[in-house]
């Protein structure tokens, strides 16, 4: 029987830290579904636009290898619609989260996996912004 494992990001300006994340989360599983934030909910959730486009994010999440389907999220408050309309086993969310979507246990595994530590996309582009 096959595991389905669902993974949720905004995936900005990709780096080593959402590669691991993601692959970590396919580890899980056999089959690994994304969830994309959509540039509007990147921008109720921090307060600023993604530097790429929610279409460009999409495009490249969905050309890794570990990846088998994206889509977009459009809300945080639909994880449980998500997760049961993609038929997730395990939920698997960055430990920044740990707590948030233990409610979800009635329905699938919810993991929460460590983030790389020193990788941050605000910190990347404030780095890339200052010019440094």
């Amino acid at each position: 029987m096959s595991r389905t494992v669902i993974t949720f990001g905004t995936f900005d300006v990709f780096h080593v830290g959402h590669l691991r994340v993601i692959e970590r989360a396919a580890a899980l599983g056999d089959r690994l579904v994304v969830g994309v934030s959509a540039d509007e909910l990147n921008l109720r959730k921090k307060g600023r636009e993604p530097v790429f486009t929610q279409a460009e994010r999409l495009a490249i999440v969905a050309a890794l290898r570990a990846v088998d389907e994206v889509f977009v999220e459009e809300s945080l408050e639909l994880k449980r619609q998500y997760v049961e309309q993609h038929a997730a086993d395990v939920l698997v969310m960055g430990d920044d989260w740990a707590g948030k979507f233990d409610e979800l246990n009635d329905v699938c595994e919810v993991v929460y996996l460590p983030r790389t530590p020193a990788i941050s996309t605000t910190a990347l582009i404030e780095k890339i912004s200052s010019g440094a």
